[in-house]
């Protein structure tokens, strides 16, 4: 028998002031065979918590970076994924954040957390455009430009990656 956890997650597309963004290098620490990949902080959703909350509160926990300056939510995703044994559907809210800059700090990582990540850094968009090592989002690549941009979408968009890339839920 499987367990899936169901859960609403809010996650940042966190860019600083010269438009290079964020991300978290992670791997599956029971999953050795798993490839790495660079991830937008995030997480679970509280009961009755505003994603922009979420968003924020997991940006700390994960990042560390003080002063951060949280935007609307521009994306939405819906996916399916399994980690450290667990099989995931996620219900993303992705916002985007500014920041002057920090380093990498984690302020209250969870035990599969702390073991899955491995650090982190900020990249230029065309270094991130350039390399190939998978992200998550799975079509940060894709959005991600318009946004450095600053071209916000009115709505969220729906960034869903199709099935063959572990997207849409069934």
């Amino acid at each position: 028998m499987s367990f899936t956890f169901r859960r609403p997650a809010a996650r940042t597309v966190l860019l600083d002031r010269e438009g290079r963004i964020f991300l978290i290098r992670a791997e599956d620490p029971v999953d050795p065979y798993k490839p790495e990949w660079w991830e937008i902080p995030g997480g679970g959703m509280g009961r009755g918590e505003d994603s922009a909350h979420a968003a924020l509160r997991e940006l700390h926990e994960e990042t560390g970076i003080p002063d951060v300056e949280m935007g609307p939510c521009i994306w939405r995703q819906q996916t399916e994924y399994t980690f450290a044994g667990y099989h995931f559907e996620s219900d993303d809210h992705i916002h985007v954040a500014w920041c002057d800059g920090g380093e990498y700090d984690p302020r209250g990582l969870e035990a599969l957390e702390a073991a899955a990540f491995q650090g982190a850094r900020w990249w230029a968009l065309e270094e991130l455009l350039a390399n190939d090592e998978p992200t998550v989002p799975v079509r940060l690549r894709v959005f991600l430009p318009a946004i450095v941009a600053g071209d916000l979408p009115a709505v969220p968009i729906d960034i869903t990656p199709p099935p063959e890339q572990g997207g849409r839920l069934t």
